[in-house]
């Protein structure tokens, strides 16, 4: 059902999948991006609110902060891929971009699903293997392709 590492006819084109090493990059620049920004509206709330921040030395709250943060990265994915048609900074970094097994653009629908997948505990580990075939884009039929080396119309 997946191309190949290689790509495949599509659509008049050919889509290449992103490899392996553009999407641990993609990882790591959208998990940066995505505490730099948690860490900015933390400060705002303590700013504004510092009270919310006094029973963080519970072990319940930290266990309920953690699901909130996976929750939040998740939103955060989806979002930004929905604005943004399967683009994010560490997309736009590398040059890929998620579409469909089509090569066709993500829907918000898509993107939605996509980041709720990411939501599934140990789903990075997914993404180990070759091809880099992550459980966001098994279960929504989607890939990320290399747009440098694909060739179709987007």
């Amino acid at each position: 059902m997946h191309t190949d590492q290689q790509g495949s006819d599509l659509l008049g084109g050919n889509v290449v999948r992103a490899t392996a090493g553009k999407r641990l990059a993609n990882y790591i620049i959208d998990l940066v991006m995505f505490y730099l920004l948690a860490f900015l509206v933390g400060i705002g709330i303590a700013l504004v609110h510092p009270e919310v921040f006094e029973g963080m030395d519970d072990d319940s709250f930290n266990l309920g902060a953690q699901l909130l943060t996976l929750m939040c990265y998740a939103l955060y994915m989806a979002v930004v891929e929905a604005i943004f048609k399967g683009k994010t900074l560490g997309k736009l970094i590398t040059g890929t971009r998620a579409v469909n097994l089509d090569g066709s653009k993500i829907s918000t629908k898509t993107a939605f699903t996509r980041g709720l997948c990411r939501a599934v505990p140990f789903c990075a580990f997914s993404a180990l293997g070759s091809p880099c075939d992550p459980w966001q884009d098994r279960w929504t039929d989607t890939m990320v392709m290399d747009e440098k080396q694909s060739i179709i119309g987007l």
